[in-house]
């Protein structure tokens, strides 16, 4: 009993030691202990999210980030030694020189030595950036691969957007800054990478670095969220299409700039765009996307929404007549003119005609005989077929129509103002706009909003998907759409489109020329420069796509919207209808020739029965007496004959129409031994057929 309470005594001893122990170090020593855990753990540093990707409609990767890596030296840091830096600098000027490839190892070292007499603390070791891989590699360089403490190295990292198909759509699709913010995210510049740019960053997390022993680990705290993917309308094909011939033809004319659109009527959305702009000669780049931004004149095409309007109120009728004169008419003092004055004029035509030939004089006597007195009354027209409809697309930095009433008192309504922007001047108009316009045509009078983005997806769920969003049921009534719809046909086949008819496509739409203003100096300061556009749509039947190119200020050859814009409508339309085209192979004359059953070989009855019957060809197997059947092709082209092989033994089979593997095995069966040549089924062998066979001898077979 008095050795139990010894040990009882012993061990609690032993307990209130731990206790106390645990108390002096929770409370006591708290401060101490604590200084020591704040010496085993590094700062905490953000764990970058991944920029989300941008897509193509048929999942092309059209964005996409990739870090990379500014190089400095800080030759004031603590650690840093002259002269382990100055037993390394050759070799380092050395493999800086190869890696680099900026200058030479003298240069290198001439380079470091100044920065290192300059005492800089950000001291630029390479003026452009470097990838993750290059860095990776210039940190096991001499002397750069000791601790930043001691060789001063360090990198400023960026945010690269890289863009694997170049400048397709790159406008449209944007730009983000390189700098990283001091929230760990990268920021959207413009386009849809500025548009989509809260999900598209997500959202850092953050990293702590332990001392594990006598290491550091790092400890993930806050787990990163990746941003979003965007999956946009464009169309990669498509897309090239319209760059190319778009590209092509301002080479051609040296033009400052031109834009392109394709539109999908029924959905609007947009399945190409091109927005280029001269650098210098024949290079064009995007620079601009002047198809959603450039708040423009739109000129010509305008006129089918004046005569849309007038045909709805009831003012006049395609087969009405109009005097246009020699081409030239005077109005309250202000002269106009159609484009074909130096000859003459047109005269006496009818209103469709006045569309067709694109007379100015003829669209804006139809809408004074209207509208003279009551201006508002058209301008209320305009806005009532969707015109003047703020669409809020996607893009950051959009325009907006401004075709301005009467009634706004903050306007000036000039006595000239109606019959001008009759015939789209006084009107200001994106190129977006006016394709919208013409793709409620196309849609049987249902004006649809453009949409640029398909879906937003995360980690592949499909997060929110967007739709056809309708702006107006009816543009116009449902005679007037059929009117103006035939005026478009009759552009392209019989009035100033001719250049853009096709024999492959069936095409409708509208040309359109307009002097660009210089401002405060006019139409004509300087020299005219003009902008010419087509708008319209195709096959002109069954519209599937809608379309609108336009050329800035061409320095080669006769400004045309049909010649210019309309020639690269029709490139565009021809090769995206043909792209797209489908031939329904039943609707077409069997060839006379033609073998409608697969080429069979001869050889073993059950496994060519199998083979038949999976691809459900028809043969006739009534007169199969063995096991060996051999294909014979009958007058009926779509049933497949079969004859006998008779198999006797102790002679020479027949493998002639057989596969080798079948020949080989009749052949051994028989116990002669097989020589081949050639491929494909036996044409002939050198033992004849019926002969007594000697076991042991070879037969050659010969195979084509």
């Amino acid at each position: 009993m008095r050795n139990y309470m010894f040990i009882v005594a012993a061990l609690g001893i032993v307990v209130l030691g731990i206790l106390w122990s645990i108390f002096n170090t929770a409370f006591i020593e708290k401060d101490f202990w604590m200084a020591i855990a704040e010496k085993q753990q590094r700062p905490n540093r953000q764990v970058l999210a991944r920029r989300g990707n941008i897509y193509s409609s048929d999942g092309k990767l059209m964005a996409t980030s990739a870090p990379k890596f500014y190089l400095y030296m800080d030759f004031k840091a603590n650690g840093f030694k002259y002269q382990l830096f100055k037993d390394n600098l050759d070799s380092l000027s050395l493999m800086l020189s190869q890696k680099l490839k900026d200058r030479s190892p003298a240069g290198y070292k001439a380079h470091l030595l100044k920065g290192y007499k300059s005492k800089s603390r950000q001291f630029t070791l390479y003026k452009n950036k470097v990838s993750y891989s290059d860095y990776k590699s210039i940190k096991r360089f001499p002397f750069l691969k000791y601790h930043s403490y001691k060789s001063g190295f360090y990198v400023k990292e960026m945010v690269q957007r890289q863009r694997p198909f170049n400048s397709l759509a790159a406008r449209t699709i944007g730009d983000i800054y390189g700098e990283i913010e001091s929230s760990g995210d990268s920021r959207g510049k413009n386009g849809l990478e500025l548009q989509y740019d809260s999900l598209l960053r997500g959202v850092s997390g953050v990293n702590s670095v332990q001392r594990v022993g006598t290491g550091w680990t790092n400890v993930v705290e806050v787990e990163p969220i990746d941003g979003m993917d965007i999956i946009t309308t464009i169309d990669i094909k498509l897309q090239d299409i319209t760059e190319k011939a778009l590209v092509d033809k301002l080479k051609e004319i040296d033009a400052e700039s031109g834009t392109a659109v394709l539109m999908e009527v029924k959905t609007g959305e947009i399945k190409a765009i091109s927005n280029m702009g001269r650098l210098n000669a024949g290079v064009y780049a995007e620079t601009k996307n002047f198809a959603v931004a450039d708040e423009i004149e739109p000129g010509s095409t305008f006129k089918i929404a004046s005569m849309m309007v007038a045909l709805d109120d009831g003012i006049v009728l395609p087969t009405d007549t109009i005097d246009v004169g020699n081409g030239i008419y005077m109005y309250k003092g202000a002269r106009m003119t159609d484009h074909n004055a130096n000859k003459g004029g047109y005269h006496r035509i009818s209103a469709a005609q006045s569309i067709w030939y694109s007379s100015n004089i003829g669209i804006a006597k139809v809408i004074l005989k209207g509208y003279e007195h009551n201006p508002g009354k058209f301008v209320d027209g305009l806005y009532r077929i969707g015109l003047n409809e703020r669409l809020d697309l996607e893009i950051p930095g959009s325009g907006r129509a401004k075709i301005r009433h009467p009634k706004d008192s903050l306007v000036r309504w000039s006595k000239t103002a109606l019959p001008w922007m009759s015939f789209g001047y006084e009107t200001q108009i994106p190129p977006i706009y006016t394709l919208t316009f013409f793709n409620a045509i196309a849609n049987d009078g249902k004006m649809v909003h453009p949409i640029f983005t398909k879906e937003i997806q995360n980690e592949g769920e499909v997060i929110q998907k967007f739709s056809t969003k309708v702006i107006r049921s009816s543009i116009c009534k449902s005679k007037t759409l059929e009117i103006i719809h035939e005026m478009l046909v009759g552009v392209v086949e019989q009035g100033t489109g001719k250049a853009v008819h096709s024999d492959v496509v069936r095409i409708a739409g509208k040309t359109g020329t307009a002097q660009i203003s210089q401002g405060r100096k006019g139409y004509t300061a300087g020299g005219k420069s003009h902008q010419v556009t087509f708008c319209g749509y195709f096959p002109a039947d069954k519209p599937k796509y809608s379309c609108i190119v336009v050329v800035r200020k061409p320095r080669r050859g006769y400004p045309s919207g049909g010649g210019m814009s309309g020639v690269v409508f029709k490139n565009i339309a021809e090769k995206v209808y043909s792209n797209n085209l489908t031939i329904d192979l039943s609707d077409m004359e069997q060839d006379s020739l033609a073998q409608m059953v697969p080429h069979a070989k001869g050889g073993d009855w059950s496994s060519l029965e199998y083979v038949l019957d999976e691809l459900d060809v028809d043969y006739d197997d009534d007169s199969i007496e063995t096991s060996w059947v051999l294909p014979k092709y009958t007058v009926d082209a779509n049933n497949l004959g079969l004859k006998d092989i008779k198999v006797i033994e102790g002679l020479v089979p027949n493998s002639r129409g057989l596969g080798a593997k079948d020949a080989v095995y009749l052949m051994e069966k028989a116990g002669l031994r097989v020589h081949l040549t050639g491929v494909g089924k036996v044409v002939s062998q050198s033992l004849p057929v019926g002969r007594r066979v000697v076991p042991g001898h070879t037969v050659s077979l010969v195979l084509r």
